[in-house]
């Protein structure tokens, strides 16, 4: 069974910076797609950051030109580095993966989730 792992979360002062990462462990796993998502409290779970293989990359409007996303197909873990962070981008952190298992079926798996906090 494939299991991600996310870690980086925390508290951090607006302006400031963090580096989310999301790692791939279990059974074979080719992944081809790494999303990250966010829920702040209250409010419905929105799309941040997605590199697809073959499809390039894709940001909220919300976060372009402060975010980056970036993917080691080597190591199957992949990355959300965080700049310029502002209260509003305070949530729960979630990576989804798409991949292939070992026996060539399309899976998609989900972290358990990082919280992230932006005050001062």
């Amino acid at each position: 069974q494939v299991q991600l792992v996310e870690s980086g979360g925390g508290l951090v002062q607006p302006g400031g910076s963090l580096r989310l990462s999301c790692a791939a462990s279990g059974s074979i796993f080719s992944i081809y797609a790494m999303t990250w998502y966010r829920q702040a409290p209250g409010k419905q779970r929105e799309l941040v950051a997605s590199i697809i293989s073959g499809r390039g990359i894709n940001y909220a409007d919300s976060v372009n030109g402060r975010f980056t996303i970036s993917r080691d197909n080597s190591k199957n873990t992949g990355n959300l580095q965080m700049n310029s962070l502002k209260p509003e981008d305070t949530a729960v952190y979630y990576c989804k993966a798409n991949g292939v298992d070992g026996l060539g079926r399309d899976k998609v798996v989900w972290g358990q989730g990082t919280q992230v906090t932006v005050s001062s």
